[in-house]
């Protein structure tokens, strides 16, 4: 039997310091919006034999005059590598200018032969709209998680239930959002599907540790402590929810070492920050949800005597 919520302080503490942590990476090394919620343009060449990055980017940044990033990308169907040149800017890349670049790439480079293969531009505010979004769909899905769960352990005291498994929920997305700010990756659609995934999960582990402790109340009543009550009920609900988690942190490890050693580095901007999320979040549903709401309702009996 681990004593949960007689260690609840020590979990407060390290999840303060993970936020902290957080903030203070942000202040460092600042927020990278990616195209998609910044705008700017992507442009896919395919290209024939060895191309050196660094001196294809350079060359775009002197003709272009804006900073850009060039990576490799190997094309499934046909197995080819092709180079996608990313420019972040505030209004998209004209027409012209798109052509301008093929050309000087092609007269650059005269062995390489490259060719455009696919051009996505993408409006700042068109980007700044569907971020706005992401983050209205983020709010109103844990509104709902709160209804459901307010209702669900209503006997229990849902509400509070309801509130202490979001803030949970919030300090999972703070380690994912912590985890594309240290590794200096752009915040992308992949940081929206990272939290909700984490969401799902976490969510699902909390849930089963609540039915554990509704079961427990309904079976032993009041004559046992609360905070005892809960640690039982943690421990009863331990083995599945490690279990669980371990199974499919193991199976994102295992994709995020394979990305790296194949260089895809979209797979790997998901799979990395997921795999923290998902430790994040065993630790949160089993540490800090159970404790928290703990604590909220010691405090109501404080507060009532």
């Amino acid at each position: 039997m681990i004593d949960f919520c007689g260690k609840r302080k020590l979990f407060y503490t390290i999840s303060i310091v993970v936020i902290a942590c957080a903030i203070l990476s942000t202040l460092i090394f600042g927020i990278q919006l990616d195209i998609q919620f910044k705008g700017g343009a992507i442009i896919t060449y395919s290209h024939t034999g060895e191309v050196d990055k660094g001196a294809a980017e350079q060359f775009i940044q002197s003709t272009l005059g804006e900073n850009v990033s060039v990576q490799e990308a190997v094309d499934i169907t046909t197995g080819n590598t092709n180079m996608v040149v990313s420019l972040t800017a505030d209004k998209s890349l004209s027409s012209d200018k798109q052509l301008a670049l093929t050309d000087a790439l092609q007269k650059e480079f005269p062995d390489q032969n490259f060719e455009v293969i696919q051009i996505n531009n993408v409006d700042p505010t068109i980007g700044k709209e569907f971020f706005a979004k992401c983050l209205v769909a983020l709010v109103l899905s844990a509104f709902l998680m709160v209804v459901y769960i307010a209702f669900r352990f209503r006997k229990i005291g849902g509400w509070s239930a309801g509130v202490m498994c979001v803030l949970a929920l919030i300090h999972d997305s703070i380690v994912v959002f912590a985890t594309f700010i240290i590794c200096r990756i752009p915040l992308n659609e992949n940081f929206i599907a990272v939290v909700i995934t984490i969401i799902g999960y976490s969510l699902n582990a909390t849930i089963v540790i609540y039915d554990r402790i509704r079961e427990n109340r309904q079976l032993i009543g009041k004559t046992m402590p609360l905070a005892e009550l809960v640690t039982k009920s943690v421990n009863q609900s331990l083995g599945r929810t490690i279990m669980t988690s371990v199974s499919t942190i193991a199976a994102m490890t295992i994709v995020c070492i394979v990305g790296k050693v194949v260089g895809l580095d979209s797979i790997l901007s998901f799979a990395f920050p997921l795999t923290m999320g998902m430790i994040s979040g065993l630790y949160s549903s089993v540490c800090i949800a159970p404790a928290l709401w703990t604590s909220w309702q010691e405090y109501k009996v404080k507060k009532a005597a």
